[in-house]
């Protein structure tokens, strides 16, 4: 049974601050795991249990497992109940992320992200890369598609780049990688008119950096000269993003 003084108490300090009672309901649910000791493939309470021991309506306990679930957190097992489970942190942002329902800062800010992502992961590359990837990189630039100005297509860039994080042999950045190509894709074809003139123009500086070029270095294992290589691959972006940024 939930005691209606601790209901009443517990609203009246969720409606002080500027998080809504699902999410602070949410947040106690966690705490609640913590406090107990609860880990990975322990049984939760059911949902009368937990609404009790929290203080809170079952519907609003609904509420906030519902989020819980959606990122694997919690596992519901027929006739079994409730189980924690490991969260995937991805399936959030697989949810979340889509180009068409973004502002353009939120693109840029992910843009940005993933550009200082791959930089970021250059020692790490260079560190596991095998004769095997050198082999299926050589591949994929054989075959890749390359329009005029270094412009991909998608199935080039991606492959390509997917194969670099798949280097690192890290299944979170791959699977990050991913859910957020799309968004440079979209950013790459939304934009292509005002992306195309600044190629032109580091093209005419000869600070274009192909596909073709990065894989030489790394065949050659020049650590610094990818790093540099790496930027430049990237700078028409950051160019782009720059002159056109709304977030002064």
């Amino acid at each position: 049974m939930i005691n209606p003084i601790n209901m009443t108490n517990t609203i009246n300090n969720l409606t002080s601050t500027s998080t809504t009672l699902v999410e602070q309901v949410e947040t106690n649910i966690l705490n609640y795991f913590k406090k107990n000791h609860l880990k990975v493939g322990d049984s939760i309470p059911n949902e009368a249990q937990l609404a009790e021991e929290l203080g809170v309506a079952r519907g609003v306990l609904r509420e906030a497992l519902s989020p819980l679930k959606m990122i694997g957190l919690i596992e519901s097992r027929t006739r079994r109940g409730m189980f924690l489970r490991e969260p995937s942190f991805i399936k959030g942002f697989e949810v979340a992320i889509d180009p068409h329902f973004m502002s353009e800062s939120s693109m840029f800010n992910l843009l940005e992200l993933r550009m200082a992502l791959e930089i970021g992961i250059s020692d790490e590359l260079f560190y596991r890369i095998t004769h095997e990837d050198i082999q299926d990189l050589e591949r994929i630039v054989k075959i890749s598609s390359v329009f005029d100005n270094n412009n991909y297509s998608s199935i080039s860039e991606l492959s390509f780049h997917s194969k670099l994080y798949e280097i690192t042999r890290n299944n979170f950045i791959c699977d990050f990688q991913r859910i957020i190509h799309p968004i440079m894709i979209f950013v790459k074809d939304r934009f292509q008119e005002d992306i195309e003139p600044i190629n032109i123009e580091l093209k005419e500086k000869g600070e274009i950096v192909t596909h073709a070029d990065l894989l030489e270095l790394l065949k050659k294992n020049d650590l610094e000269g990818y790093k540099k290589a790496i930027e430049l691959h990237f700078k028409a972006y950051r160019l782009f993003i720059k002159r056109h940024d709304t977030r002064k």
